[in-house]
């Protein structure tokens, strides 16, 4: 596996501050960095070339987190759906230009329509992710939709959501971005790695409560951490696992390398 680290943390300083932490990052071990095309982090021809620049002088490889504020691919307003799909594309164009090596994306969510037209927004998130994939064929880029979390009304956060989402895109190779903060929440860490060893192609680690998505260091509850690495070795993984924390990020780092 590889260490990788998201400039989430970071999201509320500049771009150009932001990428100044990557030979820090580079000294710890990482190998991965995670974007967020998102608020200050959004990903333009300006900013473009600067990320190209970063990750050339640390030799660094990207993938790229695409936008999630006021995001919802399962709208059953299709004006929405359709302007939301526009920004996902154009942060798939953005993470083609810098050779990302994956993009991740939140799966739908549920909305006031749900009362009145239920799986209606399960059918809109359907639609949305074979038009991304047919995107992302195009364009050459691997996707991975990543495991929605409580108490978020996303459509997408269990197993046996996952399992009848991909049994309905057939034969489309869709990839999932496991967050281990998440599943974690939904008590079902070992679920994901045993159900879906084929389809993990991308991990995010981060800590919390186990009530809220708080993001926090690793080692702030009880769980064990080594003990979650070791599986994931077991079924094979050995993409990045990417730490996502806001807070205690260096300690992170430090203590998930000697795991990998």
């Amino acid at each position: 596996m590889e260490l990788g680290l998201s400039l989430l943390f970071l999201l509320s300083k500049p771009l150009r501050e932001a990428l100044r932490v990557l030979p820090r990052a580079r000294e710890l071990g990482v190998t991965v960095v995670e974007l967020v095309d998102e608020g200050p982090h959004h990903l333009d021809g300006r900013r473009l070339r600067m990320v190209k620049k970063a990750l050339s002088d640390h030799d660094l490889s990207v993938a790229i987190h695409a936008p999630f504020v006021d995001m919802n691919i399962g709208s059953p307003h299709e004006p929405t759906r359709r302007f939301m799909m526009k920004r996902h594309f154009r942060s798939m164009e953005m993470a083609h230009e810098l050779e990302a090596r994956a993009w991740v994306f939140h799966p739908g969510l549920l909305s006031g329509l749900s009362l009145f037209s239920p799986g209606v927004e399960w059918s809109c998130c359907l639609r949305s992710v074979r038009e991304l994939y047919a995107k992302a064929e195009e364009l050459g880029l691997d996707i991975f939709l990543e495991n929605g979390t409580e108490p978020v009304p996303f459509l997408l956060k269990k197993v046996e959501d996952f399992k009848a989402f991909f049994s309905e895109l057939e034969d489309l190779e869709v990839g999932l971005a496991l967050d281990l903060g998440h599943a974690k929440l939904c008590g079902q860490v070992e679920a994901f790695i045993e159900a879906f060893p084929d389809r993990i192609g991308h991990v995010h680690i981060h800590d919390n409560d186990g009530r809220s998505d708080l993001h926090l260091g690793l080692g702030s509850s009880d769980t064990d951490w080594e003990a979650v690495v070791s599986r994931l070795k077991e079924v094979g993984y050995k993409g990045p696992l990417v730490v996502e924390s806001v807070e205690g990020v260096w300690e992170s780092l430090s203590f998930l390398k000697p795991l990998l």
